[in-house]
Order: C-alpha cells, then structure tokens, then sequence
C-alpha cells in the first residue's frame, strides 16, 4: 500500500535515530495521496482524485504511458516539495551519476509515480480476469510450501511504485492480508479499504501488532513493507546504498515470534505499463538472526537490489534518510 510506513513496533525504544527536523512527523501523517491546505480542501481533493482512480481504471492499455507521463508530470511541476525530497535522495544514494543523469532518474521515477496512480485504479477497480492476464506471478511455489508449513507467511516488500497492482495480485489466487496506514480523509479511506480487501484479504494497522501475530499464526499471509523511516524510537541504523539509514526492527521480532518465514516479493512494470511481473523469492534463510542490525541490514539488502535493478520505481519521494545519526545534517532543508 503505497505510501503507507508500515511501522510496527511493538516494545521498547530501540538503538538508532536520534535527530529529526521538528514539525516532521505532522507532515508524514498526512495521507497517502493527500496534499496541504485545508481540511476541507484537501478532503475535496481526495473525492475528486476517487473520481480520477475510477476512471483511469478504464484507461485503455495504449493510453498508460502518455497519462502516466501526463500525471508524473503535473506531480513533479506542482509539488516543488517532493521534487526536493526525491532529489536529495538520488544525489545520496546514486552519487556516482553525473547530474543529468541524475536529472534524467528524476523525471523517470516521477512518470512511474503517475503510472502508480493508473495501477492503484487498476488494482482497486479493474475487472479480476483482465488482473490477471497483464500480471504475471512467478515463484508461487514458495508461498504455497511457506503456507503449507502452517506457520504463516511474511512477504516482505518495499514502497515501490508498482505495489498495489502486485498485491491485488496475489490476492486474486489467495488472500493476502496488508499492513497500511489509515488514511485520515473518511472517502479515501473507505475507497483504500474496499479496494484493497476486494479479494478477501483484510487491512491491519501498522501500530497493530498483535493483529499480525494472530493473522501469521492463523496460518495466513501478511504483506508488509518496513522501508519507511520509523522515527527515533522504533529502529536502528543499518546501511541503505552505503548510507546509515533508520531501518524498523519489527521485521525480525514479528519472524521471531510467529515463527513464520520471511518471503521477499517485488512486483516489476514491463512493456510501457501493459504488464506486471510479481517475483516471489525463496524464504531468508537463517532470519532472523541473533543481530537486530544485522537482521536490518539483509531487509535493506534486499530492497537496495530492486531498487537498482529498476531505480525509476522506487519511491524516492519519501524521505527515507529524515532520521539522521548524531552530528549528521538534515538531508532534506528542514
């Protein structure tokens, strides 16, 4: 569920972050897709973006590109904020390319961001059979013999673009229960929830960990992204493309005592937006280990290796570094 931080924390305050810029965390709970301004103004916004998902669900295939061009565009004009905050992260975490490539990333990943809204109206409002003949599933497989061990399933994923079209997905062969943060705008969140549990799967608050618990020990699958920065109470610093980054330990401790498997998946866009392939990774084996950064460092491994296989489908406009260790500077102006 994209833009959702996924922060299960569930204990004590852990070692990690320590500096974050004052007035950040009212910022971060805006919703999803939600924007400044008034209550009432942004509430108008989101019933009219509800219209625009309803629609853009009837786009047709070879229209995807030039709207998702069109509605990347528009973001990245309007939103001088959040061209800043992708910015700071690309020169951060890709340092060694020159700056019109840099340039160039930039305006990529804001176009995936306009498909991301065309798949978010695909996967909430698009009719099943056409789901499945544009999204391919490799590594079924490993979910099933995960599931078929009857300790449930952790499939384990980051905030990239393309997420909420892979987890209809895979909702479509069995139902798949999501981690998300509530949207605070009543119309969004009625049309978040009814278009992500349309296939059976139910919705968990990010802060409800014992719903986790309950839904991996009644044998089910319970996807979840931990690649948000959780603030300085919930995680510990471990590197993140060669850069200290706050990195939730609930990961780990849901593995722990559930006793599930932790299986990566990643959801890759092809063909110009005309298909999907969700990949279903074996099992971590050895996770979690007797490390909390260490068990961190092998989540952001693995969610660094997709997201330099296709770095345009990240979402980079999240501010992934805002925690920052000791002494170090706001990445981000403040």
């Amino acid at each position: 569920m994209a833009g959702d931080r996924g922060e299960a924390s569930g204990g004590s305050p852990q070692r990690g972050a320590s500096s974050r810029p004052a007035g950040s965390r009212d910022r971060d709970r805006r919703g999803d897709w939600g924007g400044g301004g008034s209550g009432l103004r942004r509430a108008t916004k989101n019933r009219a973006l509800v219209r625009l998902l309803r629609l853009l669900a009837r786009c047709p295939p070879g229209w995807r590109a030039g709207a998702a061009r069109l509605l990347g565009g528009a973001w990245r004009r309007g939103s001088a904020r959040r061209r800043r905050i992708a910015a700071a992260n690309l020169a951060y975490c890709f340092p060694g390319l020159t700056g019109p490539e840099r340039a160039r990333l930039l305006e990529d990943h804001f176009n995936s961001l306009g498909f991301g809204l065309i798949e978010v109206a695909l996967a909430w409002y698009a009719d099943p059979a056409a789901l499945r003949e544009v999204v391919r599933v490799d590594g079924r497989e490993h979910l099933e013999a995960a599931l078929a061990a009857g300790r449930g399933a952790l499939l384990l994923s980051g905030h990239f673009t393309t997420l909420e079209i892979g987890a209809a997905r895979l909702g479509l062969d069995a139902p798949v229960d999501g981690v998300y943060r509530p949207h605070a705008d009543r119309s969004m969140e009625r049309a978040s929830r009814d278009g992500r549990q349309r296939f059976g799967g139910l919705l968990l608050d990010r802060a409800d960990v014992r719903g986790m618990l309950r839904r991996l020990r009644d044998n089910r699958a319970v996807w979840y992204a931990p690649d948000q920065d959780p603030g300085p109470r919930h995680g510990v610093f471990a590197p993140f493309f060669g850069r200290p980054a706050a990195t939730l330990t609930a990961t780990a401790r849901l593995a722990r005592a559930s006793g599930a498997p932790v299986l990566p998946f990643r959801v890759e866009r092809r063909d110009a937006g005309r298909a999907w392939r969700v990949v279903i990774e074996p099992a971590l084996a050895d996770f979690p280990g007797g490390d909390e950064i260490g068990d961190a460092a092998r989540i952001n491994e693995v969610i660094e290796r997709w997201a330099r296989e296709a770095p345009e489908q990240y979402l980079w406009v999240h501010r992934r570094f805002k925690t920052r260790p000791p002494g170090e500077p706001d990445l981000y102006g403040g």
